[in-house]
């Protein structure tokens, strides 16, 4: 390891095109973000997000689900997987499985997610289309530490975006994720320099 080489290791969890993956990696890539990607997980074998990580030399697995009789079994096994690369936190980049309480607490206080709302409003799914039904004027995405309760864990940093009186939920959800890509590196970067204090 070279004396410039980022200590802080992080492995990402993606299921898709894991475009909140790409824009770690490319701020990274710019030097605004100061960690390295130990690894990429998917628990799909066709997640296209795997190829672009393979395109920036970073090492990839794949844990398919289907292949476990019940989700304990596969997340012991992600887990396997995620410690043999030591990382100091784990991402959760459109990673479409929800994790047992067990795998949780195994990565307390290193496990991080994305969440498109301003938490704690609007957990779960939907949430463009929630946000735009309540008449909300505000809304946003949330970077936040996982705790067995979906979407609830303490909030580590969150972007806004108005709500346009035209908007629908794709427009909406378009704005929503280029914050995230903005969002997400920065949060990252926030918890670097807390370790590094």
């Amino acid at each position: 390891m070279s004396v410039n080489e980022p200590t802080t290791r992080l492995v990402i969890l993606i299921s898709g095109r894991g475009s909140n993956m790409r824009s770690i990696i490319e701020a990274i890539n710019h030097q605004q973000l100061d960690a390295r990607v130990a690894a990429v997980i998917s628990n799909r074998p066709d997640a296209a997000g795997l190829e672009y990580a393979s395109s920036q030399s970073i090492p990839t697995k794949i844990i398919d689900h289907k292949a476990f009789a019940d989700r304990e079994s596969f997340d012991r096994a992600l887990a396997q997987q995620i410690d043999e690369f030591n990382p100091d936190y784990v991402i959760l980049a459109g990673f479409m499985r929800i994790l047992t309480a067990e795998f949780v607490e195994h990565y307390q206080n290193k496990l991080i997610n994305i969440h498109p709302s301003l938490l704690p409003k609007f957990k779960g799914l939907d949430t463009h289309q929630r946000a735009i039904d309540a008449g909300e004027k505000e809304h946003g995405a949330s970077v936040h530490f996982v705790t067995a309760e979906l979407d609830d864990g303490p909030v580590i940093m969150q972007a806004k975006v108005q709500v346009m009186p035209d908007d629908s939920a794709q427009t909406l959800a378009a704005r929503v994720l280029e914050q995230e890509h903005q969002l997400y590196p920065a949060a990252i970067q926030k918890l670097v320099n807390v370790k590094q204090d």
